[in-house]
């Protein structure tokens, strides 16, 4: 049997090592790859946040699309373009009182590609006689502008009702 020369693999070994580290960082994904486009949505929802909560929803539409192709879809159907979502909004909240407080929780965001993004998250409104909450899903486009809402669909969500046993009492699961 011949004597096996391992320096002779040492090169090749060494080699090897270097192509699958190169490979690794080349494959390998920053920290967070979407965070100045989640920066940039972020700071659009607080802007819109800001308006709503001033009672202005002329400046809370700004971040929408401003085209006849936006559509917004909730309980009481789907609104096509940016006048028809704009009328939508100003007959369902006519005033302050009717907009209340605005606040938004829960955002996950899912970058579809360079200049597309999915956000989904819940909304609560906190006026004088009622809390209405719920939840949205947002299709975002970048625009040469920045991004901009071109699909919002907002649904209700009514809270859990605490059952009832037969004596009245509330009962808890």
């Amino acid at each position: 049997m011949k004597p096996t020369h391992h320096w002779v693999l040492v090169p090749f070994a060494l080699a090897l090592g270097v192509f699958l580290l190169a490979q690794n960082r080349a494959l390998a994904k920053p920290a967070d790859e979407h965070k100045a486009e989640r920066e940039a949505i972020n700071s659009v929802l607080r802007a819109q946040q800001k308006a709503w909560n001033r009672g202005d929803v002329d400046a809370f539409l700004v971040e929408y699309w401003h085209s006849p192709e936006l559509t917004f879809s909730g309980n009481s159907g789907v609104a096509r373009g940016w006048d028809g979502v704009l009328a939508r909004y100003k007959k369902n909240y006519p005033d302050k009182a009717a907009m209340g407080q605005l606040d938004f929780s829960e955002l996950e965001f899912r970058f579809l590609a360079p200049d597309a993004a999915l956000v989904l998250g819940r909304w609560h409104l906190k006026r004088e006689k009622d809390e209405p909450e719920g939840v949205f899903t947002l299709v975002w486009q970048r625009f040469p502008e920045g991004w901009k809402i071109i699909h919002d669909h907002t649904s209700v969500v009514a809270p859990p009702h605490p059952q009832v046993n037969r004596l009245g009492a509330a009962r808890r699961d």
